[in-house]
């Protein structure tokens, strides 16, 4: 869970993430939020043995963060590795789905697909998901961004910059997480791509979103713009590739 200014969000959404998988482990990813919420993380931690927190010297961006927790938790041998934000938007009731979506011996949570995923997104765009609260502009831009990276990657991925996820350590050992540049929420896109591409298993599990209730997003121009242009690129040469095949 990376943070960054959650002050107001982290206890709330640790305590629900601890509810909903008692037997799983919590690291707070920070990077040196200036609000004070790297020192509640660690009140946390003090408290709670099931919570460890990391402490990073700088805002480098949402990717990096992650890389960082990921290298965390397959250094530590975890089975089953979840991100998600801080900010309650993406709810921890639905941990359990996600988490039995990479099982083999039940049906994926909310599809008619058998489970045994390598990797379970908590997805808006599919049927039985939902966004609550959100401004019609962010959903608009949401929906057209994933059309977009369909369009232009050829990916069945419904909701392929979803930021709530569960993986198998091994897929994220398979997918050369060292060679991952993507920092914004491009990242998530870059993901996808690399677990499509290593032909490993998809499941989209339908979630609740919720907007934020404290706090601002870190949504920004700039970070619009770095996934509008790597996926542009990434099309690109999936366009090229099919076309030389042909040839």
């Amino acid at each position: 869970m990376p943070t960054y200014n959650e002050r107001q969000n982290l206890e709330s959404i640790a305590g629900r993430v601890r509810a909903a998988v008692p037997h799983a482990d919590l690291l707070v990813v920070d990077d040196n939020s200036p609000d004070g919420t790297g020192k509640i993380a660690d009140e946390l931690a003090e408290a709670d043995s099931h919570v460890q927190v990391m402490h990073r010297t700088e805002k480098a961006g949402l990717g990096k963060a992650y890389i960082a927790g990921f290298g965390w938790a397959l250094e530590r041998d975890y089975d089953v590795i979840i991100e998600m934000d801080a900010d309650g938007s993406h709810q921890p009731e639905h941990l359990p789905s996600l988490i039995g979506a990479l099982r083999s011996d039940e049906k994926a949570p909310g599809t008619d697909d058998q489970a045994g995923a390598d990797l379970a997104i908590g997805s808006r765009w599919v049927r039985g998901g939902k966004v609550v609260n959100w401004p019609r502009s962010r959903e608009a831009l949401s929906r057209c961004a994933n059309i977009y990276i369909q369009v232009m990657l050829g990916m069945g991925v419904r909701d392929a910059t979803a930021g709530f996820r569960a993986y198998r350590a091994e897929t994220l050992r398979t997918i050369s997480l060292n060679d991952v540049e993507s920092t914004g929420y491009s990242f998530q896109i870059d993901l996808t791509i690399r677990v499509s591409q290593a032909g490993l298993k998809i499941v989209e599990i339908p979630i609740t979103f919720v907007e934020r209730e404290h706090g601002a997003s870190k949504m920004s121009g700039n970070i619009i713009l770095e996934a509008f242009w790597r996926v542009a690129q990434w099309g690109t040469k999936s366009w090229l590739r099919r076309i030389f095949r042909g040839v």
